[in-house]
């Protein structure tokens, strides 16, 4: 399956401002580094890996002023000296459990970069597992700062939101199955779903007014619905917040961009972006009620099976950090997919096996609908498993054998771990 991981690497190598997510080495050899030297790696990985994950950019130095602006990038000795089993075999021999991480070379204006690209921790923390020189101290668990800066967790609060952090993932494991009995057929009732379902038609009224879409192409709906109906319990830049941080730090989301972002503008009761170039519509409201509505344009007589998939993960990842970002961790929310005019439609299967021919399988009914209802939380620890499950559903309305479902899992989670 072609799924592709649009990262953008320019973007990440010249945004030139260290972060909580981002830091910059300077051109180096890894085969030439002394211990301390290898060991000041595996401490931005530990930190980023215990935070929120990241990215450690190798070949751009510091100018003057201190500032990562100069970008040498790396020589050809320099980009293999960064062997993936070589620096991991290093960097998890001090790090308990193991991180996640994958060592990517990207080419960037004639350029090449060495780009460690680190995945937030599970269940468990990591803990630095031997000391070295006087770079790593044995059995501590290292963080990354806002002034990104790489250190131990010594505050009382500190190590209360890893231990925290934690026990929330090890919990939503456990509970995921249990959960999901008692919650799939809970419904939302009374006046709070007539207020959401307004906004909704609203919503959509303004997609039809504004975007002229194709009467007879695709659309792609959907909906997210917390429990509870408040007016204006968010405000129009709590909601800008939430989304800006909720957003892939490096790749060009297809779902919600940084530039569809910048371009989004307040109404009287949502942040609303109605992107130029798309026949598109997202719409966040101060209720919690989120819409987002589009019409592909590359092949509107058809589905592709990669581009849906791609959809569903951004949209199951993006939804799990924005509504934690708002601190609806625990609060049940109902995610529906809504598919309509696909009577007759195709959905193009990419095979995972090269040279073999692409197959398509139709569906019979006009509209699909297939909803979801989980926590926030379930959402950001779970994100791999719910998107397999959503877009297996969506298969099988197009009548889609299960058995073409081919490496899905692995699929999403190597393009969740770009993330």
């Amino acid at each position: 399956m072609n799924l592709q991981i649009n990262i953008n690497w320019s973007d990440l190598i010249y945004r030139g401002i260290e972060s909580e997510e981002l830091d910059y080495k300077a051109a180096q050899n890894w085969k030439g580094l002394p211990r301390a030297g290898k060991a000041k790696f595996v401490r931005h990985c530990l930190a980023l890996a215990n935070t929120k994950g990241g990215y450690v950019v190798v070949g751009v130095g510091e100018d003057s002023a201190g500032k990562p602006a100069i970008f040498t990038g790396l020589s050809e000795a320099e980009s293999r000296s960064f062997d993936p089993t070589t620096v991991g075999n290093f960097i998890n021999k001090h790090a308990d459990p193991q991180i996640n991480f994958t060592i990517e070379r990207p080419m960037v204006d004639g350029r090449q970069y060495a780009i460690f690209a680190i995945q937030r921790f599970d269940d468990i923390p990591h803990v630095c597992s031997q000391g070295c020189e006087h770079e790593l101290q044995q059995g501590v668990f290292y963080i990354r700062t806002a002034d990104a800066s790489s250190r131990p967790a010594y505050r009382a609060s500190e190590i209360h939101r890893i231990i925290r952090c934690s026990l929330r993932n090890q919990r939503e494991t456990l509970g995921r199955m249990i959960r999901g009995i008692l919650y799939e057929d809970r419904q939302i009732q009374g006046d709070e779903s007539n207020h959401f379902v307004e906004q909704l038609n609203h919503s959509r009224a303004l997609f039809q007014r504004k975007k002229h879409p194709d009467s007879n192409a695709v659309e792609i709906d959907i909906a997210v619905t917390p429990a509870t109906y408040i007016e204006n319990r968010f405000s129009l830049s709590e909601l800008k917040k939430a989304c800006r941080n909720s957003l892939y730090i490096a790749s060009e989301n297809s779902f919600i961009s940084k530039r569809e972002l910048d371009e989004a503008y307040s109404s009287n009761v949502s942040l609303r972006c109605l992107p130029q170039e798309k026949i598109k519509l997202w719409q966040m409201f101060q209720s919690g009620f989120f819409h987002y509505r589009i019409q592909p344009t590359l092949d509107a007589a058809n589905v592709h099976y990669p581009e849906l998939v791609r959809l569903v993960c951004e949209a199951i990842f993006f939804f799990g950090q924005f509504y934690e970002e708002l601190g609806l961790e625990e609060e049940l929310l109902e995610i529906t997919f809504t598919l309509s005019k696909v009577e007759d439609v195709l959905l193009d299967h990419a095979p995972a096996e090269r040279n073999a021919t692409l197959t398509s399988y139709r569906c019979r009914i006009p509209e699909i609908k297939y909803s979801i209802r989980r926590t926030a939380v379930d959402l950001a620890s779970g994100d791999i498993d719910h998107a397999v499950k959503i877009i297996r559903e969506l298969g099988e309305r197009f009548n889609m054998p299960e058995s073409r479902h081919i490496q899905l899992t692995q699929t999403i989670r190597s393009y969740l771990d770009k993330r």
